[in-house]
């Protein structure tokens, strides 16, 4: 097993893994998955977004995208407008229940990263985020 932690690239992809595993648990009594969480915690970032741009921001398929839509519309979490410069384009927003919803998550989204930061020190946690950061920004450009 060494020899697999030995590879970088492996190890974040294994902790991804588990990373999701627990967020996907935590929500899973909602009827929310990770990924629907992602485009909740993108758009609440925004006043609101085309679906394209969100499939393009968060690296998914774009018939994903309207899948992933319409089950948080249907929760009342996200609504569909026109965009005022092309009535064809559907400008995707959060609603006030979806805010309430990441409000209401925030607290257990912090327990599930104490139990997956567990083993790091206050100043570890901060310097890997900070490394996680960069890498993660440097690969958006």
């Amino acid at each position: 097993m060494r020899g697999l932690h030995a590879d970088t690239g492996y190890l974040l992809y294994r902790l991804g893994l588990r990373s999701g595993q627990l967020f996907n648990a935590f929500l899973q009594e909602s009827g929310v998955r990770l990924r629907h969480y992602a485009l909740l915690r993108f758009l609440a970032t925004s006043e609101g977004a085309l679906q394209r741009e969100l499939s393009a921001r968060l690296g998914y398929d774009p018939s994903a995208i309207v899948g992933l839509v319409d089950d948080l519309e249907k929760l009342g979490f996200v609504e569909r407008r026109p965009a005022p410069d092309d009535r064809r384009s559907r400008i995707v927003g959060l609603t006030e229940e979806g805010r309430a919803f990441l409000r209401d998550t925030d607290e257990s989204g912090l327990r599930v990263t104490n139990e997956l930061l567990d083993p790091l020190k206050p100043a570890e946690r901060k310097t890997l985020h900070a490394l996680l950061l960069r890498i993660a920004e440097a690969g958006l450009e």
